[in-house]
């Protein structure tokens, strides 16, 4: 993905769609198409400048990762040419809105060096304006549509929200499978998920109390958090969290579940979510890991007779 990008950047710079020179950053020689929006050279010549005053140090001139202070940061700047984000509200692997964009500009990204940036409104739009030209894919693509979520139906009684949670988790997402870490006992996973789901979970990865590294489209694999202990890149509110669950994290292995799940489990993985948050550095956290830790060796009990209940007990291995 990341030669097919440079290829199509250097194609259209000898095209005459865009021009530069040494480091120098990329510029416009005309009017441009960006996500189905006309932007003028002047615009993206502006945002070009606002670009280099806050994003070149990180970012490079030429917005592929690389630029000086690159080398000490961890997660790595993101190559903008790819045209590929982590956090909208769209369906991941949709181009974000320009909200998206913004939001993700002023609030930055947790534990990461994409701090906050207070860039003053009548300078925001021609900066996003200008991360979208850095990408090729954004003059034959539109943004997504944004997810709509109903109204968080546990608003009122959260302790049944984070219950709920905690089973649509382990029994019916089963987010701990193959990548993020189990919170719960062998024993009630297998319990949650054959009364939601008839599923016999059975075959445990042995790491199931740790994350599991997954490829992205980024070229490097990426470790989904522990929500015990890590932050979420994009914000910690309900609204964020639901946000992410819904609409997935483009580039990486977290799906959409928007249309999946319901809208009142989403709202309830993200109550559970937080609540395992609150837990961060607090002695409940090491509780939890421990009582984790020294649960005694167990096998699933056996699948009921079929010769006793007609054929079908139900239940299906997973």
């Amino acid at each position: 993905m990341r030669a097919a990008a440079f290829i199509i950047a250097c194609a259209l710079v000898m095209a005459g769609g865009c021009k530069t020179a040494g480091d120098q950053p990329l510029l416009a020689t005309g009017t441009v198409t960006l996500g189905g929006r006309v932007v003028g050279a002047g615009r993206l010549d502006h945002g070009a400048r606002i670009f280099t005053q806050y994003c070149r140090p990180c970012h490079g001139v030429l917005g592929d990762g690389r630029g000086l202070s690159a080398l000490g940061l961890r997660p790595p700047p993101r190559d903008l040419r790819l045209g590929v984000y982590k956090f909208g509200s769209v369906p991941a692997g949709q181009l974000p809105t320009d909200a998206d964009l913004v939001r993700i500009v002023r609030g930055g990204l947790l534990g990461t060096g994409m701090l906050p940036w207070d860039v003053p409104s009548p300078e925001m739009d021609d900066l996003i304006q200008y991360l979208k030209f850095l990408s090729p894919r954004w003059r034959n693509e539109s943004a997504g549509e944004p997810i709509a979520l109903a109204a968080d139906p546990w608003v009122t009684n959260p302790d049944a929200g984070v219950e709920r949670g905690r089973r649509v988790y382990h029994g019916i997402a089963q987010c701990a499978v193959a990548c993020h870490p189990a919170y719960a006992t062998k024993p009630e996973i297998f319990a949650d998920a054959l009364e939601l789901t008839h599923l016999r979970l059975s075959d445990f990865r042995a790491d199931l109390y740790q994350p599991l590294a997954k490829d992205s489209d980024f070229g490097v694999k990426i470790l989904p958090p522990d929500f015990t202990f890590n932050q979420l890149r994009s914000g910690e509110t309900l609204a964020d969290i639901c946000r992410s669950i819904g609409a997935g994290i483009g580039g990486t292995a977290m799906p959409t579940w928007k249309n999946v799940l319901p809208d009142a489990d989403l709202w309830a993985m993200a109550h559970y979510v937080r609540s395992l948050l609150e837990l961060r550095g607090t002695p409940a956290a090491d509780e939890l890991k421990q009582r984790l830790r020294d649960q005694p060796p167990w096998a699933p009990p056996p699948p009921p007779d079929a010769s006793v209940d007609g054929g079908d007990g139900g239940e299906r291995e997973h």
